[in-house]
């Protein structure tokens, strides 16, 4: 065994359950260290400290499912491995077997989208029916004059099913709390957290959405809806899951990190398509926000899937619509008929569009760095444990119930408008014109905004032609209120969506400028409802065309595309003035080790070597089986440069790469000589398959621990020809590191070997991995060249 120096990093050794998942470097030590050893020691207590502090169980809050000792994160690699096994398999393949690989991937694809279309549909009938429910129980209460008890029955109600969803996710899946568009968004990027996947997760996703949503939380189940896409599509991709009994043998094509990518990109484009109804969105949504690859194959697949959404939610919603489900079908999902009054717009009119989107950038900026201040203090409550998380959930819960059932009271009732005199006021029904404690013939404008689901109050706010329906006061006060109430909730042990409260916060403010602005402007004040919910959106998610499609596939008019790209534009050039995205800060603050789009400008002024540290690990080709067995104990690297040595060449040269998985299958067949010979492929293939070889699901692979070899076998040769990839990602040492970094995230790399510049040294200088490109190692390296 050759040592030259030391892969690093979350790719090759990926944190182990000792290290700090908030701590994405884990040893930054330079190529010019005399004793590493000693550095380590010296450096681990001068690192720049994370946005989270160290924890010692796991929590459910926004920053969850990282900051945990308990569990490392692992990197994906999503590089084909070339190897004999690998090459073999192939050739060993007819075309039907070629084909039937092919059909498999678009049925798996259909049917991901067939799973995330009933799943959405039974999100919405089963929220729509207990906060309907619950609704009408303190309606009837109202309509009798027994507010006090409507009012203990209402708050009782959304505490108790606060303290379920939050139970949920506290004792069973920690990670299933907040949206999960952070975590889906690292995985793709090639950041395997744990558990954020796994079946656990997918069943309180979906029941803890339904509570959180139904307990009256200013929060949606849009944003859960992608994590739960993502969750059936690792789920079917994994071909089932074997610790709870349910695998599909046919399915094995499919275990590699790189088709079960592609498939989780489909089921988080079918997540939102689910949610907002908007298939064409939900591919662009995957497109622009959640993936960091891209191809055209896998643009058709995903919009196949969308399509496959789109229409069983069509199909289910026609179904329910003739009064089979309950309280749902009128409503159905959001879905906003906004019939603008007119199609043209003045001068005027874009002045103050511009204004509006102005305004949202200014205060989406505003939102993304409060949000980020609350999200510290709650990782504070959450670190006390499961009970201290509950506890805060309900007090929330409790605090938005006095606010929705409380404020109505502080406003006067309205008149209804003659004209509308059988729709108003709206009693023991979803609609506008809420009756709440007001008499007869009149109507409580703040509880048809409050007293309503959310879903609802934004088809409220949304609706054309109601110019005079919610007056200044009323909107402000809404505004205000679901500004707040949305920022606190978020991060709290529930799952939770961020579309929604920024829909609201966006659209009540918009109506709010509207109706100010009426007197300059003749757009409808529903029209400003929605240029704001763009407004809003582009200031705190910073996304453009994928909202815009949303938003027109939403309203399903056309003519409003100009207006809302200016909007969602303007609003987006205003807030990346001050800050990130609010995913992308999520990101940070849960300290995955995200690959951005664009490499550190420091990078620039780097090369590769100067971030490879060592001693670099490394293998024989045909190697002692001890030698391979000790290093696999005695490190956490899950990638190894193999070098070809006399007598097998006439200098030593770089071989290829081995993975610690394929090494342990390959230790577990028993394929070992007495003498250092090379035994090839075909031997090999008499012990183990090909799909021995494959990536098994999240804690289902062999470990170390499991080889049980005897002391003549560890004195034993091992041939590792035939599982080195021969054909690795190589670097020259000289390479620019922002080139390197490129290089890494759009190939979607886990190792990058770093060979020498001149000949007469060893082959391998180092290995690149995700650690190596983390701004923190390059801080602990080089802190004149990042400072912070």
């Amino acid at each position: 065994m050759a040592t030259f120096g030391k892969e690093s990093g979350l790719g090759g050794a990926e944190s182990s359950c000792t290290t700090p998942l908030t701590t994405p470097m884990a040893t930054p030590v330079s190529t010019r260290s005399v004793k590493w050893e000693k550095d380590v020691e010296d450096v681990a207590g001068d690192l720049h400290r994370p946005l989270l502090y160290k924890r010692c169980t796991n929590t459910t809050s926004q920053m969850a499912i990282v900051g945990a000792n308990t569990c490392p994160i692992e990197s994906l690699d999503y590089e084909v491995v070339e190897n004999d096994v690998y090459k073999q398999d192939w050739r060993s393949k007819g075309k039907l077997q070629v084909f039937q690989y092919q059909v498999l991937k678009w049925v798996l694809a259909l049917f991901v989208g067939l799973v995330v279309g009933l799943v959405g549909f039974f999100n919405n009938i089963a929220v729509e029916n207990i906060a309907g429910f619950k609704l009408l129980l303190t309606g009837n209460l109202m309509l009798q004059n027994r507010y006090v008890a409507a009012f203990v029955v209402y708050i009782c109600c959304n505490a108790t099913l606060a303290a379920a969803a939050a139970a949920l996710c506290a004792y069973i899946a920690p990670a299933a709390a907040g949206s999960g568009i952070p975590e889906v968004k690292a995985y793709l990027n090639g950041v395997d957290a744990h558990s954020i996947l796994a079946p656990s997760t997918l069943l309180v996703k979906i029941l803890g959405s339904i509570l959180g949503v139904s307990a009256g939380f200013v929060l949606g189940k849009e944003g859960p809806m992608v994590h739960t896409g993502a969750c059936v599509a690792s789920l079917l991709g994994q071909g089932g899951s074997r610790k709870h009994g349910l695998t599909w043998n046919w399915i094995r094509y499919f275990k590699n990190d790189l088709d079960r990518r592609d498939l989780i990109t489909c089921g988080a484009a079918a997540g939102v398509a689910a949610a907002f109804r908007a298939p064409v969105g939900g591919v662009l949504f995957a497109l622009e926000e959640v993936t960091s690859w891209w191809r055209s194959a896998l643009l058709w697949r995903t919009f196949s899937t969308t399509a496959v959404v789109a229409m069983v939610l069509r199909g289910l919603i026609d179904y329910c619509r003739s009064g089979n489900c309950g309280l749902f079908g009128k409503g159905g999902l959001i879905m906003f008929d906004l019939g603008s009054r007119q199609a043209t717009y003045t001068a005027t009119d874009l002045a103050v569009v511009i204004l509006l989107g102005i305004l949202g950038g200014l205060l989406g900026a505003l939102f993304n760095f409060l949000i980020d201040r609350i999200l510290r203090v709650y990782s504070l409550v959450n670190d006390k444990g499961a009970r201290y998380k509950i506890i805060m959930t309900v007090i929330i819960s409790v605090v938005t119930s006095c606010c929705t059932f409380g404020l109505p009271w502080l406003t006067s009732c309205t008149p209804c408008p003659p004209e509308l005199a059988r729709k108003c006021p709206t009693v023991g029904r979803s609609g506008n014109f809420k009756n709440f404690q007001c008499p007869p013939g009149q109507y409580n404008a703040l509880a048809s905004l409050f007293f309503n689901t959310n879903d609802d109050a934004i088809r409220n706010l949304f609706s054309a032609g109601t110019d005079g329906e919610f007056g200044v006061s009323t909107l402000l006060t809404f505004f205000a209120t679901v500004y707040t109430l949305g920022l606190v909730t978020y991060g709290v042990a529930v799952p939770s969506g961020l579309f929604i409260p920024v829909i609201l916060s966006g659209a009540s403010f918009g109506r709010l400028v509207g109706t100010l602005l009426g007197s300059v402007s003749g757009l409808d004040a529903g029209l400003f409802a929605l240029l704001g919910a763009a407004s809003f959106l582009g200031g705190t998610m910073r996304m453009t065309v994928s909202v815009c499609v949303i938003l027109l596939e939403l309203t399903n008019d056309l003519l409003l595309l100009p207006l809302i790209m200016l909007v969602l534009l303007i609003a987006k050039t205003v807030a990346d003035c001050f800050n990130k995205g609010v995913y992308e800060q999520m990101v940070r603050m849960k300290g995955l080790p995200y690959l951005d789009v664009h490499a550190e400008p420091c990078m620039r002024s780097l090369v590769a070597g100067d971030v490879v540290s060592g001693p670099l690990i490394s293998f024989s080709s045909v190697e002692r089986v001890g030698a391979v067995v000790d290093t696999l104990r005695h490190t956490g690297h899950n990638g190894f440069p193999v070098i070809e040595d006399p007598p097998f060449a006439p200098a030593p040269e770089l071989c290829g790469l081995v993975l610690r998985s394929h090494l342990l299958v390959l230790l577990q067949g028993r394929i070992f000589t007495r003498r250092r010979v090379k035994t090839g492929a075909a031997e090999v293939f008499r012990t183990l398959a090909p799909f021995d070889f494959a990536k098994a699901g999240s804690g289902k692979g062999l470990k170390v621990e499991d080889l049980d070899l005897t002391e003549e076998e560890m004195d034993m040769y091992v041939d590792l020809h035939p599982i080195t990839n021969r054909s690795p990602y190589t670097v020259v040492e000289t390479m620019s590191l922002a080139k390197a970094a490129v290089l890494f995230r759009g190939l979607g790399l886990r190792h990058m070997c770093v060979v020498p510049r001149t000949q007469g040294r060893p082959p391998v200088v180092g290995i690149l991995t995700r650690h190596d490109f983390m701004p923190q190692y390059i801080r602990g390296l080089y802190p004149s060249e990042l400072p912070r």
